[in-house]
């Protein structure tokens, strides 16, 4: 029976890495394909977006069972 060094059980060192935050463009291809598929009208697509107005009717959540 070999006798191993022991090594402790807490997290090893990680080298931290910057997230490099990418500017999205919201009229690009991709995000219209998306809107189209995902809003029924141009409100909703807006809201989506996060443009909404004041006074808009909040959404109500479901309940699950």
């Amino acid at each position: 029976k070999g006798s191993k060094p022991k090594r402790g059980k807490g997290k090893g060192s990680k080298k931290k890495t910057k997230k490099v935050a990418k500017e999205v463009d919201m009229l690009s291809p991709a995000a219209m394909l998306n809107a189209y598929y995902v809003c029924h009208n141009a409100p909703a697509c807006l809201e989506l977006r996060g443009f909404s107005w004041p006074g808009s009717p909040k959404k109500k959540g479901k309940k699950g069972k």
